[in-house]
């Protein structure tokens, strides 16, 4: 009997070697299995047009490398979209300062502008206002006013489009056109359909 437990532990003994490789072979495999392979990429996340957070009755300012404010948005609610990475706002207001401290102003029912306030799409009611500049020559500039039910404003190159009718007042003289295309900084406006004007001549 003792002969018997003897050769039959000596049995396990020598296949014990064999069970444990095996064990581990098997273990190695069903960890190959589970493993996702080296390199392979993830499959992309889609991102649909809902907003992925909201803001109420906000202000959001941006400054540049001196501390100094360039734009100030501010709104009653705004809602973000992260696949097209603008911000919708409801009874939009903005407040933007040029690289000469010059002040524009711009409201509307509602809004969509960029992550960082350089383009302002106004819609209903739209107002984008350019206070008056003081001063001698060309440094004055009279009070310009672009009024209509969609504006799209550069705030940073200081351009303003329209394919709606407009209204544009620039200190006296008022004009309405169909659409509107004006750069400030290179002083061209054009006004494009039924064009109409009243200019009122500089007081000496």
């Amino acid at each position: 009997m003792i002969t018997r437990i003897r050769d039959a532990w000596e049995r396990v003994l020598l296949y014990l070697p064999l069970m444990v490789v095996g064990a581990m072979a098997l273990g190695t495999y069903w960890l190959v299995r589970s493993t996702p392979a080296a390199g392979e990429a993830e499959v992309p996340r889609v991102v649909g047009h809902a907003p992925d957070y909201f803001m109420r009755g906000f202000s959001i300012k941006t400054f540049d490398a001196t501390g100094q404010i360039r734009s100030e948005v501010m709104g009653s609610e705004a809602r973000h979209y992260p696949d097209t990475k603008w911000m919708e706002i409801d009874s939009i207001r903005i407040r933007s300062f040029d690289t000469q401290g010059r002040l524009t102003t711009a409201t509307a029912k509602r809004g969509l502008t960029n992550e960082d306030g350089s383009e302002v799409q106004l819609l209903g009611d739209a107002l984008v206002v350019r206070e008056a500049e003081t001063g001698k020559g060309a440094n004055a500039s009279p009070r310009m006013e672009y009024r209509g039910e969609f504006l799209h404003a550069f705030m940073t190159t200081e351009k303003v489009r329209s394919h709606k009718p407009v209204e544009l007042t620039r200190g006296s003289d008022r004009f309405t056109a169909d659409s509107l295309d004006f750069d400030n900084v290179d002083q061209v406006l054009q006004l494009q359909g039924r064009v109409r004007g009243t200019l009122v001549p500089e007081k000496k």
